[in-house]
């Protein structure tokens, strides 16, 4: 895999990744302060990466149905069974509360204060 610095980045822009993929690599490792943090490829390959996820997902998913790991439930049911967990959760205090519960006050604006000039004498 090729290593590219944030300075290489910086001062050769993308020319520097497409010189790194260009040697025949699939994928280019950004250090930035000397640590490893991004990697850079080209979007065919990032699709492929993509399609891999969602076709082990589905495997896994499959592996569920076929094992009987599941629930065949109407909506309400689903939502009133996942109310009680939360319920059930909550009483044991290892849940966190739900978005909707956390209410956002709107800020208010600061209200304008005469500013003083400094430093000159008036004209």
């Amino acid at each position: 895999m090729s290593h590219l610095t944030a300075n290489d980045l910086k001062t050769r822009g993308i020319a520097a990744i497409e010189a790194s993929l260009a040697e025949g690599q699939t994928e280019a490792v950004v250090s930035v302060r000397g640590t490893d943090r991004y990697v850079v490829m080209e979007l065919a390959h990032y699709q492929h990466l993509r399609e891999c996820e969602l076709e082990a997902a589905l495997a896994e998913s499959r592996a569920e149905i076929a094992a009987g790991r599941f629930v065949v439930e109407s909506p309400a049911q689903h939502v009133a069974r996942l109310q009680s967990m939360i319920a059930s959760q909550a009483a044991a205090g290892s849940v966190i509360a739900p978005a909707s519960a956390n209410k956002t006050k709107t800020r208010q604006r600061p209200t304008s204060t005469p500013s003083k000039s400094v430093g000159r004498a008036p004209r």
